[in-house]
């Protein structure tokens, strides 16, 4: 879409939530992002090699979130363009840029405990390990489907969603067939989510089943993600646990049989609360008959992992076409450096669960041991609307990494990044 359509796409709907607002006399809101970040990537999601060079650019997401909220009715239209600088010319008619609807969905308040959502929408639930709106990337990530809401007062909840996705360029033309295929998404998918919390303790757990057509033959291949996850508070002490387990057959075919476990506490002291856990993602062996690596196909893996991103964000960690899976032992703070800001550091260690072996053939299994990680992130609120982040972090990667990534490259990595966020309420009735 061109920047003239997006102009005209903007107003005309921003005009017609007004206009419904005016006779309504509801609840109307006009709210904006623009979040412009610069990273310095000399390593980032992969080993860099002697003769690469970094990469450096500044990428830019703006949205405009118009909400508008009657008494059982609420609205919500999310535009976002997506774009690094300098990417489209000064002068140009056509616009390159990724420009979408982020969200868009109609809720309707059934009775005082049931609603329903339809429409394009995040999923985020718990602390986004499996269902994230993954908020650090700067296009974010949602999801065409629709969805039904319970919660009383008790602090008990239950959401039910379900999805059916489509491929059709031009709609007129589409008389036949239900095939999906081409991208990386779910043909179908199904999940149940359920949520109680008991004063100082709260418990989760997620039922979702998704299902992927295989191009060769039209075949749709469902894999089951059971997980529960819980946490509680004891005095200063605050104890969080995750189990996850995944069944069915993944997009090829292949039998699954992998889990995720995960476990940390949280210490509350004078300067900062200090949280020591371990996070252990099953891989598969390459002579393994079936598929054990557990995938958190749809969560906001910056959070967990590593910053850098070398697992989980898009990119492989594994051999003979098999993702080794991820041991991950961590230790982070969050310090308090005065009332508007913070610095968090984290200290990562990551070991591989799956057998490594030498690229170079007759030298056999190396070590699994991959690697550690530092982050830091220096975290200010200049005001109630404007905010600013800035980062860095190392990781040292050992040969087995490398292994794993395909590539022979340094040691030593790194990647640094500023990003401003300015968010301001532009208009509200």
């Amino acid at each position: 879409m061109n920047g003239r359509n997006f102009t005209q796409t903007l107003l005309l709907a921003t005009g017609l939530l007004l206009a419904s607002s005016e006779l309504s006399f509801a609840q109307f809101s006009l709210s904006a992002e623009i979040r412009p970040r610069a990273e310095f990537r000399d390593g980032f999601k992969t080993v860099r090699t002697e003769e690469e060079s970094p990469a450096f650019f500044i990428e830019q997401r703006s949205r405009l979130n118009a909400n508008y909220q009657s008494d059982k009715l609420r609205l919500r239209l999310a535009l976002q363009d997506v774009r690094v600088w300098g990417h489209t010319s000064q002068v140009y008619k056509a616009d390159p840029s990724l420009f979408n609807v982020y969200e868009a969905y109609g809720e309707y308040q059934l009775t005082p405990r049931w609603a329903v959502r339809v429409g394009r929408q995040e999923l985020d639930y718990d602390n986004a390990r499996f269902l994230g709106n993954l908020d650090w990337a700067q296009q974010g990530r949602s999801h065409d489907a629709v969805r039904f809401m319970y919660a009383d007062t008790t602090g008990f909840a239950v959401h039910a969603g379900a999805a059916f996705n489509q491929q059709v360029p031009f709609e007129p033309a589409k008389l036949t067939s239900t095939f999906y295929g081409g991208i990386d998404n779910y043909k179908t998918m199904q999940y149940l989510w359920l949520h109680k919390e008991w004063g100082e303790a709260k418990f989760s757990g997620l039922l979702f089943n998704d299902g992927r057509q295989r191009a060769s033959d039209s075949t749709v291949f469902f894999r089951q993600t059971y997980g529960v996850l819980g946490e509680k508070t004891i005095g200063l002490l605050r104890l969080g646990g995750e189990l996850y387990y995944q069944g069915g057959k993944d997009a090829a075919g292949t039998r699954v049989n992998a889990y995720l476990a995960a476990i940390s506490a949280t210490f509350v002291t004078r300067f900062s609360p200090l949280t020591i856990g371990a996070d252990y993602l099953s891989g598969s062996e390459a002579s393994d008959p079936r598929n054990k690596a557990f995938v958190p196909l749809y969560g906001t893996n910056h959070a967990f992992y590593g910053l850098m991103d070398y697992f989980y964000v898009g990119n492989n960690h594994g051999q003979s076409g098999r993702t080794a899976g991820l041991a991950d032992l961590y230790l982070k703070t969050n310090f308090k450096l005065g009332q508007k800001s913070t610095l968090l550091a984290q200290v990562h260690r990551f070991v591989s669960p799956a057998t490594v072996y030498s690229p170079v053939e007759g030298e056999g299994e190396l070590a699994s041991r991959l690697g550690e990680e530092l982050d830091l992130v220096y975290n200010r609120n200049i005001s109630p609307d404007f905010n600013l982040k800035a980062g860095y972090s190392q990781l040292y990667a050992t040969e087995s990494m490398e292994a794993l990534k395909g590539k022979t490259g340094k040691s030593f990595n790194q990647w640094a990044w500023v990003m401003l966020t300015f968010k301001p309420v532009l208009f509200k009735q």
